[in-house]
């Protein structure tokens, strides 16, 4: 196959595969979590007490602390009602950021490799690394410098994620208590907002 083949075809599949990220490039919809780690969003819960639970919802990159903190409030409420209770008291929450770097081309060690060492050549340590517009590229100490690439970017993917501990309760809430919540309010106010998958 000809370089000039090769050239084009890993150029189409860069933008096949850019245009796939891009139709997905979307805030999280209010649904289960799937996922785990860093990848992880959506909601959960998980009961500790017959009325306690702790409740969380991972957003993904691009979706927002005040949406990540809204989806874990009508969360809250929708548990509360489903459980058949009419109000949720916030006995602990948190939002956390978590933060992740990656650099585009992603260097790597690529274990060891024939180093072309001298007329008769010879293993040496190699590495592969992707180069901006020329595709995966081999290192050896022996020739050249990865690091004086200049196509390789560092950028850093920042996420939400709120957990909150709820206790559930039944009739109106209590007056005195700025951390209850009445689940049903909640839906209400909230609920026009969510955005459910389709």
């Amino acid at each position: 196959m000809s370089q000039s083949r090769l050239k084009f075809g890993g150029a189409l599949l860069a933008a096949t595969a850019t245009l796939a990220l891009g139709a997905c490039a979307t805030e999280t919809s209010y649904r289960p979590a799937t996922g785990s780690g860093f990848s992880r969003t959506g909601y959960s819960d998980r009961q500790i007490e017959p009325n306690r639970y702790i409740v969380s919802f991972a957003g993904n990159t691009y979706t927002s602390r005040d949406t990540v903190e809204r989806y874990l409030l009508f969360r809250a409420a929708e548990l509360t009602l489903s459980r058949g209770y009419d109000n949720f008291i916030l006995a602990d929450k948190q939002t956390d950021l978590r933060s992740r770097t990656y650099s585009t081309p992603g260097l790597g060690y690529g274990g060891f490799g024939y180093g072309g060492v001298g007329a008769f050549g010879g293993w040496g340590p190699s590495w592969r690394y992707r180069g901006r517009g020329f595709g995966w590229r081999s290192w050896d100490p022996y020739f050249g410098d990865p690091f004086w690439d200049r196509g390789v970017d560092i950028q850093t993917v920042d996420k939400f994620e709120a957990t909150a501990e709820i206790v559930l309760g039944k009739g109106p809430k209590p007056r005195d208590n700025i951390r209850a919540f009445d689940a049903r309010a909640v839906i209400d106010s909230i609920g026009p907002s969510v955005v459910v998958p389709k």
